[in-house]
């Protein structure tokens, strides 16, 4: 599993755009957890795919992401507080 953070500068309509982009795309790949947090239970193969499409995307001198790489049997290392329920990341489909 991995965590995949962004943080996308929208002061433009340009930046806006970006965002939707990314966010797209990560929903394709994972769960969404927080606004710019995606869970996303992947291999390697594509992961790198991932990270290749959202790379293309951003503007390097403005927007950033933060990958962490979680690994296997992640979920019994996450831990939970609030309203959002715990989901099984096997359950989820994967693009």
């Amino acid at each position: 599993m991995f965590l995949i953070a962004y943080d996308i500068n929208t002061e433009t309509p340009e930046g806006k755009t970006r965002l939707r982009r990314v966010a797209r795309t990560c929903e394709a790949y994972g769960k969404r957890v927080q606004n710019s947090l995606f869970e996303c239970h992947v291999d390697i193969s594509q992961f790198e795919t991932l990270k290749g499409l959202l790379e293309d995307m951003i503007d390097m001198e403005s927007d950033s992401i933060r990958y962490y790489r979680l690994g296997e049997n992640a979920e019994s290392r996450v831990m939970r507080s609030g309203s959002q329920k715990s989901e099984k990341m096997s359950s989820l489909l994967i693009a």
